[in-house]
């Protein structure tokens, strides 16, 4: 099963669920190489230049996969209680729960279906590991050996999805959790997602994700990520998304959660017209770290980008910020934007910033820039001297930094946990 001579910690997990699969020959093959690959590779190290701020000890990464696991009925009720529409896929510790997932109201020829429906589907298939190859690092690798679960969304040409598609991941268990979701989107389609992870406890458990979107000319898609899982946890994602002609991508991205994070988001103009906004906001406290590595790359003519990143940093939390805008010697008339701005609350916290452009074209647009720094004093001595509580006008403040990200939400259980996150980040009593 795996190269001679090499075995992993997860070597024996691969086997067993490799051998119980009901998969067609196709993906058997796709994972096999994906697993050899990771068996040769292993996890990134700070040996790579991508990774030199953020080291992955093998130790964290839980490797359970056991059926017998423990589950919170309850608390899982709650979390649904606050989901918004008509349209659920819930995952508990990375498996599909049919019992919970809700799909309604969807126009004809939308598709939302789990893996194991989709793997006759001949879109699926030509769509997977398109965007994302196994060999992107051990990570991408791991979650392709281990494709079982995942999300399939097809919108087809002319068609708009009119209510909002949930797919939340709810970590329960000391698990590692393959998560993996993949939306394709024919010419003038048009839908929103949110992609939810959260958890009923602070378990420790590792969630690993894949995440392609493939948008045809004249699709629009709205895409919010919200990172709310344990702080004793690992999460790592790898997003890919391409754009064709006059296509549409507003992605924003919400960290809150796990001890040890890491996003790499991706980008493509593989046409004309094109137009993204690709923003974050990531709050840590302390222990926590963080990292987001981003590429942006405008391959052809007339493509406008925009990228806002913010971070909020206290106690003694570390961040990582790496934007890359690469302008190709075709793409004449690009319009790229990009900005991290970090705001540290304690003499602690850290943060590696650096965003970059790489421009082969003197026809374009272009700007960039970082910050890090912390209150304005005068901004504060002028709450302070209208009647404030100390600990409040400093949340105020804060949450002033954040809020260009945060109204962009426009889903209320997420709006309501950033606000409470931001306002309450030093523990201030709003009566004070």
């Amino acid at each position: 099963m795996t190269q001679a001579g090499k075995e992993t910690i997860y070597t024996k997990e691969f086997q067993k669920s490799f051998e119980n699969a009901n998969q067609p020959e196709w993906l058997k093959n796709l994972r096999k190489e994906a697993f050899d690959y990771f068996t040769e590779e292993g996890f990134p190290t700070v040996r790579n230049e991508e990774w030199k701020y953020t080291s992955v000890n093998s130790e964290q990464l839980a490797v359970n996969r056991s059926s017998e696991l423990d589950v919170d009925d309850e608390q899982i009720e709650k979390i649904l209680t606050d989901i918004e529409g008509e349209n659920r896929l819930v995952f508990v510790d990375g498996i599909l729960d049919e019992e919970l997932t809700l799909l309604t109201d969807l126009p004809e020829g939308v598709k939302i279906r789990s893996f194991a429906e989709s793997l006759e589907d001949e879109t699926f298939k030509a769509s997977l590991t398109k965007l994302v190859e196994f060999d992107f690092n051990g990570f991408t690798a791991l979650n392709t050996a281990f494709i079982e679960q995942g999300v399939f969304i097809h919108v087809p040409k002319n068609t708009k999805v009119e209510s909002k598609i949930h797919i939340i991941f709810i970590g329960e268990n000391e698990t590692a959790n393959f998560a993996r979701v993949l939306y394709v989107g024919e010419q003038f389609s048009e839908a929103e997602i949110i992609e939810q992870y959260t958890r009923t406890r602070e378990a420790n458990y590792f969630t690993n994700v894949v995440c392609e979107v493939n948008l045809a000319d004249n699709a629009r898609l709205v895409h919010t990520r919200a990172q709310r899982e344990s702080h004793s946890a690992v999460h790592i994602i790898t997003s890919n998304a391409e754009l064709n002609r006059t296509s549409v991508y507003d992605n924003t991205n919400i960290t809150l959660g796990a001890k040890l994070s890491r996003h790499d988001v991706n980008l493509s103009f593989n046409e004309e017209g094109g137009e993204a906004w690709v923003d974050g906001l990531y709050l840590v406290e302390d222990g926590q770290h963080t990292d987001t590595h981003s590429r942006i790359d405008h391959k052809v003519k007339n493509c406008h980008s925009h990228q806002t990143y913010k971070g909020i940093l206290d106690g003694k939390s570390r961040a990582v910020f790496n934007g890359k805008v690469f302008v190709h010697e075709n793409a004449s008339g690009t319009d790229a934007e990009q900005s991290n701005k970090n705001l540290l609350l304690s003499n602690e916290a850290r943060v590696d910033t650096k965003p970059q452009l790489e421009i082969f074209n003197d026809d374009v647009k272009c700007a960039h820039g970082a910050t890090v720094g912390q209150l304005e004093e005068e901004e504060l001595f002028y709450l302070l001297s209208r009647g404030l509580h100390e600990s409040l006008a400093r949340n105020l403040l804060t949450y002033g930094f954040a809020e260009e990200i945060i109204n962009k939400i426009e889903i209320p259980s997420i709006k309501k946990e950033l606000d409470e996150a931001v306002l309450n980040r030093l523990h201030a009593k709003l009566e004070a």
